[in-house]
């Protein structure tokens, strides 16, 4: 049964964690429609209204590992027959011939890639639709891959320049350029970082597969207080579901609806959520004290090299929107509406909190302690997020993260059963 034209937007939310909430929120802040799908509902059946499956950033291969054959299988008979697949940073290499091979592109090594770029990028447009409306092509850019590209996919866009306001690793593009450039800088840091060698590469790509389309992006358009970025998604929603530009004003007039804040209902609950955003805040507050990142944007940390920067990111955001969305705080997502509704909600939420708690206050103590360890160890050694020539520090680091590049050890414990609470809150 062939998809093209009118319907839903499916959001996959399954290991984005962060990436999660920022799709969700610029979706909403746009006012465009869509729906959650789970990996859990995707195994069984891709909802029949559904036009398009938009998949945001993450761990590529977490996220392979989430929806299994059964999710694959699912989303190339959808797209074949038709649908459309949409997908930013590690939802675009979740697509590629390593993953689910809709299109004839490839992840270059890391050993020939800027591997550390963010921020703000101009890019280098053809004439596709995506572009309608934008004057000046900069995006942003959070710690892309790059792209190798067969000759049947259409490349949309090619990386330009890199703004002042970047960043290399921890180093801004700005000031690299401004006291002389990158030799130096790449023999100490080991890596490339040179955003210069992004130029001219693939970073906006599409291609087809069967009856449907397959849209990925190195980009995010779903990037917090980008109007360029909301302007690209209305145009893909055009594109994809037929709701774009008009539908959304029309949606972002209504007035919010009335919820029953989960907190009055539960207020246990709401001092739960509390008590563990404090801890969280506290945590964050001392890498900040000690020179260790600063907020990049609403959502993002830009940290030093040496600690796990996106990790304590996405820990403050998945408690920050759980306890916003408990607390019913405007410019979060709305509770479950009617009291039935909400006490269900709340004694579910709370369970799922409890849990978390158990493993997030130690996971918390013991970070604290790891993030002075690293702060002193930067004026002794060379230090990465990897490497460190102190026993101690490395003994921690695997309890807390794994020796993987990936989440994993308690940290990924944690954040797993946060996503599990925020999921059954937005649901």
């Amino acid at each position: 049964m062939a998809r093209k034209g009118k319907g839903t937007v499916a959001l996959l939310r399954d290991e984005s964690f962060l990436w999660g909430v920022m799709a969700y929120r610029a979706l909403a802040a746009a006012g465009l429609p869509f729906r959650l799908l789970s990996a859990r509902q995707l195994k069984r059946q891709m909802p029949e209204d559904c036009a398009a499956l938009f998949v945001p950033g993450g761990w590529a291969s977490n996220k392979l590992k989430a929806i299994g054959k059964d999710g694959a299988a699912r989303i190339r008979d959808f797209v074949a027959a038709g649908g459309a697949y949409i997908g930013f940073c590690g939802g675009a290499g979740m697509a590629v011939q390593e993953g689910l091979g809709l299109v004839d592109a490839r992840r270059k090594p890391t050993k020939e890639r800027v591997p550390a770029f963010s921020g703000p990028v101009r890019l280098v447009v053809n004439n596709d639709t995506l572009w309608q409306g934008i004057a000046d092509p900069v995006f942003h850019a959070w710690w892309p891959s790059q792209l190798e590209v067969g000759r049947d996919v259409s490349v949309a866009a090619v990386y330009g320049e890199a703004l002042p306001g970047a960043f290399s690793s921890d180093i801004n593009v700005g000031d690299a350029v401004a006291a002389g450039g990158w030799q130096i800088l790449e023999a100490s840091y080991g890596i490339n970082l040179d955003p210069e060698r992004m130029k001219g590469e693939p970073a906006v790509i599409r291609g087809t597969f069967g009856q449907g389309t397959v849209l990925l992006s190195l980009i995010h358009f779903d990037s917090p207080e980008d109007p360029n970025g909301a302007t690209v998604l209305r145009n893909v929603w055009e594109e994809v579901a037929g709701t774009g530009i008009e539908g959304a004003a029309r949606r972002q007039t209504r007035p919010r609806k009335e919820a029953v804040p989960l907190a009055a209902i539960r207020p246990s609950l709401a001092a739960l959520a509390g008590t563990m955003k404090q801890s969280v805040d506290g945590l964050t507050d001392l890498g900040t004290r000690n020179f260790l990142w600063f907020p990049r944007n609403p959502l993002i940390l830009q940290w030093r090299r040496g600690v796990r920067g996106l990790e304590y990111s996405t820990l403050k955001v998945l408690m920050d929107e759980i306890e916003g969305i408990i607390s019913s705080r405007p410019g979060y997502p709305l509770p479950a509406t009617g009291a039935q509704g909400a006490e269900e909600r709340a004694a579910l939420a709370e369970e799922g909190l409890a849990r978390a708690c158990e493993g997030l206050l130690p996971f918390v103590d013991e970070a604290r302690i790891l993030l002075v360890l690293e702060r002193q160890a930067m004026a002794r050694e060379r230090l990465t997020f990897e490497e460190s020539g102190e026993p101690r520090i490395r003994a921690v680091r695997e309890r807390l993260f794994s020796n993987a590049k990936s989440h994993g050890g308690l940290f990924k414990r944690v954040i797993d059963d946060l996503d599990s609470v925020l999921s059954s809150l937005l649901a």
